[in-house]
């Protein structure tokens, strides 16, 4: 029987989840799901930085602690004496920042990531997101007195125009901004610039509206760039929102027996309020603001 919390993820800054491998001009992709394209951070990557985060705040040298050897397993040498207790899912997309012409930029999200979102809070052992709006196509669903909206009714983000209305998502965008967010900006902000679009408008965007840059090596002797060291690298935008469900059950670690609620407390109780996650850690890439939410809360 597992300990249920989703943990929510804030991009600070660029975010690169690598995909590894090249399928057009881009070198490096972000990681995506096969059948929405939508990007994701893989939950082996959120465990291995969660697992740095809490070995740091041990106080202890690396994988010495045995709070941090129950929760996440023991180092890959020893992987055979047993698992770790907790279970981390791919972090999957929550909102997505889009330019607007009018309020700077705006959170967009779709029914299709709502419901998903409903579903894993009900693993969760939450039921308490409010009804999902349901826009048409070319429409958009926003908070009444948004800064996004222009004159008669219209919002208009990256090149394309929807006609708008309020359908219910003052009440998911202020779920989501309490939920997810952790600085009060942020949440003031995401409780008037949520935008819920027709799935098919936010697939466009997630798949077409992140950061392309081009990374570069120079020969410092010609001051050009050297041979090979030319590649393209994308990254989801800074203020992008995910999820990832959390699961602990029972330590199986002999010297260290504790419940998953024990290890579920005992991680919520590091305090980590920010990762870096992802490639481009010394470029500034991958900060990311971290909150939890448990069945409680």
């Amino acid at each position: 029987m597992f300990d249920k919390a989703l943990m929510f993820i804030h991009a600070l800054t660029g975010l690169h989840p690598g995909g590894g491998t090249s399928l057009g001009v881009v070198d490096l992709p972000v990681q995506r799901e096969r059948h929405t394209e939508w990007p994701i951070i893989p939950g082996s990557a959120l465990k291995g930085v969660l697992r740095a985060a809490c070995n740091r705040r041990s106080g202890r040298g690396v994988d010495q602690c045995p709070e941090v050897l129950a929760a996440f397993g023991p180092p890959t040498g020893s992987a055979s004496e047993h698992a770790g207790a907790i279970t981390l899912s791919d972090a999957r997309i929550l909102a997505f920042p889009v330019r607007s012409l009018s309020g700077v930029f705006a959170w967009v999200t779709c029914p299709s990531v709502l419901e998903r979102l409903k579903r894993d809070l009900a693993i969760a052992g939450r039921a308490d997101l409010p009804e999902i709006p349901r826009p048409a196509q070319n429409s958009a669903s926003c908070a009444q007195g948004s800064p996004l909206v222009r004159g008669q009714q219209k919002m208009i983000l990256e090149e394309f125009e929807f006609c708008c209305e309020d359908l219910g998502t003052t009440a998911v965008a202020t779920w989501i901004a309490d939920a997810a967010t952790a600085d009060d900006g942020t949440r003031n902000r995401l409780k008037t610039h949520l935008a819920v679009l027709h799935d098919d408008d936010f697939t466009h965007f997630v798949r077409n509206a992140t950061e392309i840059v081009a990374r570069i090596g120079l020969d410092y002797d010609t001051k050009t760039v050297r041979k090979g060291a030319l590649f393209y690298e994308e990254y989801v935008p800074a203020e992008t929102l995910f999820y990832s469900l959390v699961l602990c059950r029972g330590s199986y670690r002999k010297d260290h027996p504790a419940t998953g609620a024990e290890i579920l407390e005992w991680l919520q109780g590091r305090h980590i309020e920010h990762l870096q996650i992802g490639a481009g850690e010394t470029v500034g890439k991958g900060i990311c603001a971290v909150q939890f939410a448990s069945s409680s809360s």
